[in-house]
């Protein structure tokens, strides 16, 4: 079996090779070091002139300032974590825009189990909006921001979509001490899966990135219609009991039960059905 923890490349390197490999995409950086790739891209969304530049990727070995959702901070070490963001213009109703973070987790997920063997694909999963679960624990999280397109606007549906993800490459058991929860890493799923071991970073960014490019031109032509079941795939809470947090109080409980075409989860309660937006909201598993 090859080992479950590749050699990081260089940032040079690794620019190279998915420059290459990424022909679709217009921009391409990999930094030493940065602040936040998504704050790198939005700065460049916001003060862009050029019609429909996109789509960009930047990744970086350190983020001295990444965030998560809620404005929580990314927890990174070089070489311990893969993290990189995209820009991508759509052209969408406004409705529809909260259905573009889980469905950047959807196809996230959809894109890492092309790498593992089908007998352990069910460990991956997702956790509502878009956390990527591996059996459970945290193995990557997504970012989801919208923002106008400088002056080269082309209509009221035109947005630019930046999302950004940090996936655990290795560093899970001290990261799950830190923060006093489960924390996953693709060491993990390469020591529990030999196709999954053989996979290098340049071959997950590759995965991602292509993956996310594809979609988002599919739902500016065909709209969302499958969303659904395509996230019930990947569901990592269906027909669970959860509870439901927001602001750190307990706002509801009951049986998850899927997504909406809008992007909200579905959650069955005593007193029937609720949905929630995407937001601050963390779902977490009833004791």
């Amino acid at each position: 079996m090859s080992s479950p923890n590749p050699i990081f490349p260089s940032p040079a390197d690794l620019e190279n090779e998915l420059s290459q490999s990424l022909p679709g995409m217009r921009s391409v950086r990999w930094l030493a070091e940065t602040t936040s790739t998504n704050a790198d891209l939005l700065e460049m969304a916001r003060t862009t002139t050029t019609t429909l530049a996109r789509p960009w990727l930047e990744g970086a070995h350190l983020q001295t300032a990444g965030r998560g959702r809620s404005g929580r901070t990314w927890h990174n070490r070089e070489g311990a974590n893969l993290m990189f963001s995209c820009a991508f213009d759509i052209f969408v109703a406004p409705r529809f825009l909260p259905v573009l973070s889980p469905l950047a987790g959807v196809v996230a997920v959809e894109a890492l189990r092309r790498h593992i063997s089908p007998a352990h694909q069910h460990r991956l999963s997702m956790k509502w909006p878009n956390d990527v679960l591996w059996d459970q624990a945290k193995l990557a999280g997504i970012l989801a921001e919208i923002t106008r397109s400088g002056t080269s606007r082309q209509s009221p549906d035109h947005h630019v979509l930046i999302i950004g993800i940090g996936l655990n490459l290795n560093d899970a058991r001290s990261l799950s001490q830190s923060l006093d929860r489960a924390i996953a890493d693709w060491r993990e799923v390469g020591l529990a899966d030999e196709q999954a071991a053989d996979v290098t970073p340049g071959q997950l960014v590759k995965s991602i990135v292509s993956a996310w490019q594809q979609v988002f031109n599919e739902v500016t032509r065909n709209g969302f219609d499958d969303f659904p079941a395509r996230y019930q795939a990947v569901d990592g809470l269906i027909g669970r009991h959860v509870n439901v947090i927001h602001d750190g109080r307990l706002v509801g409980s009951g049986i998850a039960q899927g997504v909406n075409e809008t992007g909200q989860l579905r959650v069955l309660g005593p007193d029937g059905e609720n949905t929630l937006a995407v937001g601050e909201i963390s779902i977490r598993l009833r004791a």
